[in-house]
């Protein structure tokens, strides 16, 4: 665990501002405020360190939040009464616009959901990436998704596209804008108070300072902003931001990000480190084991430092790395309801790296296993029971005799035998639960910690690092009430 650094430290004491620097109702305060207390110039670590309140958590985003060069970022609330639920009255909507003052770019890449049942921003994102036109714009809502819903889904994501494109006078038009949301599966978007309303809004509150509003402003659930940044040796910089917090079992991506640099990294490499990043990371957390319809991950370069040879290549490649990671852990640990965060790590597994992953996502999907780390029970014939159903279903000429598997380091399973020496392995265990347990409603990350679970099986080459949520009852109360 990262101390926090003095430089943190006094940022948390700069941060007594009124509460409505960081409310709905002003949902740009903060950047109209920022200047004369954040500087924008500290990258994120890759592991953060513990907060003791909210204020400390975003005021530490905030000194990390600095855009890159060539980026600017409006957000806007506006209402709308869904049509297919119209006695929940009026509800409000945000949307947020990432825009290239200088240019559009054609080094852009992006990944998409791989469900059934895309959405319509998805359908006409596929179609921009598949043309390899330049971007210059991203428009997001959130309160919405914009799937399988009545009417012509992907004329009003378009309609919005539109408005954006006109308001800001881009060259390639609407072509150039791409959409995405978030939100309710099956309503309409409220495209025509989005395009008259919210957009012109989130256009007259356009900066080029921070990412942190736009972090805030794409969630929905989410109970605290997603944030990671890194500035490269050459002055380079990359800030990425994200939202999810159920709907959380990718195959791609996962939720909403978006990754912003200043790096000039042609779009063809760019597809393919954001790839790698993306199965590092966002495709290695379950939060319950749904694959959204809208999961989505865009990186875009206003193309302002240049790259040059390897090593810098490969120091773009391992920032990404990081940031993905960072945000997908995050992402756990803000998870719906989320009262432990589980990392499952995968050693010598007899296969490939991919079927390794599988084994750790269903480690931490299994709902028996779930809720024994929310009880801090370690009933470790749950975990056994779910490595074993894995390997018997997928695995089932595969060598599982030399496994060993660990909870907090401590040696529970070994060569087909539990390793249990009486009460006080069972007190080890169950403290090494509830000392990585956090407060399921907080609205900050208390802390980064983990139940760390080993699964060693020393006959093979292949591996993983999974991520994933326990199973609480703010998990069901958060989703039986998720619409109002």
């Amino acid at each position: 665990m990262k101390i926090l650094a003095s430089s943190w430290l006094f940022v948390a004491a700069v941060t007594l501002v009124p509460s409505s620097a960081f409310s709905t109702n002003s949902l740009w305060g903060m950047q109209q405020k920022s200047t004369a207390l954040f500087n924008y110039d500290k990258d994120t670590p890759s592991e953060l360190p513990s907060f003791a309140s909210k204020e400390e958590y975003e005021a530490f985003l905030m000194e990390a939040s600095g855009l890159p060069s060539g980026f600017s970022i409006g957000s806007a609330v506006g209402s709308f009464v869904p049509l297919e639920a119209p006695a929940m009255g009026s509800l409000k909507i945000k949307g947020t616009i990432i825009h290239l003052p200088d240019g559009p770019t054609d080094n852009w890449g992006a990944v998409f959901t791989s469900n059934k049942f895309p959405g319509s921003p998805i359908k006409v994102g596929r179609a921009r990436l598949a043309s390899g036109k330049p971007i210059q714009a991203i428009v997001i809502n959130n309160k919405v998704s914009n799937v399988c819903s009545g009417g012509d889904g992907v004329a009003n994501a378009e309609l919005v596209c539109e408005a954006v494109a006109n308001a800001l006078k881009l060259e390639g038009g609407v072509e150039s804008v791409l959409p995405s949301s978030t939100g309710v599966i099956g309503w309409r978007l409220p495209a025509q108070e989005l395009a008259t309303d919210v957009v012109p809004k989130a256009i007259e509150n356009m900066q080029s300072e921070s990412a942190f509003a736009a972090a805030r402003d794409i969630m929905t659930t989410d109970r605290y902003p997603k944030l990671r940044s890194k500035t490269l040796s050459n002055g380079a910089r990359i800030v990425g931001i994200a939202k999810g917090a159920g709907m959380i079992e990718p195959n791609m991506a996962t939720m909403l990000s978006y990754i912003m640099t200043d790096a000039e990294v042609p779009k063809e490499s760019l597809q393919s480190m954001l790839a790698t990043a993306v199965n590092g990371s966002f495709n290695s957390i379950s939060v319950d084991g749904d694959e959204s319809t809208s999961d989505t991950a865009v990186i875009l370069s206003s193309n302002k430092f240049k790259m040059e040879g390897d090593e810098i290549m490969n120091e773009f490649q391992n920032a990404l790395n990081e940031i993905c990671k960072g945000l997908a852990e995050d992402l756990v640990r803000n998870g719906e309801g989320t009262g432990h965060v589980m990392q499952v790590t995968i050693e010598n597994f007899p296969g490939t790296n991919l079927e390794a992953r599988r084994l750790g996502r269903h480690v931490v999907n299994s709902p028996l296993f779930k809720c024994a780390v929310c009880g801090n029970d370690p009933n470790i014939g749950r975990l056994a029971g779910a490595v074993g159903s894995f390997m018997g279903k997928f695995k089932t000429d595969s060598d599982v005799s030399k496994m060993v598997m660990t909870i907090g380091g401590r040696n529970i399973f070994k060569e087909g035998k539990f390793v249990l020496e009486g009460d006080a392995v069972e007190k080890e265990l169950s403290d090494h639960m509830v000392d990585a347990q956090q407060n399921e409603h907080s609205d900050y990350p208390e802390h980064q910690k983990c139940v760390n679970i080993g699964i060693d099986f020393v006959v093979g080459d292949a591996s993983a690092v999974v991520y994933g949520s326990d199973l609480t009852n703010e998990y069901i109360a958060v989703n039986a009430d998720y619409r109002s």
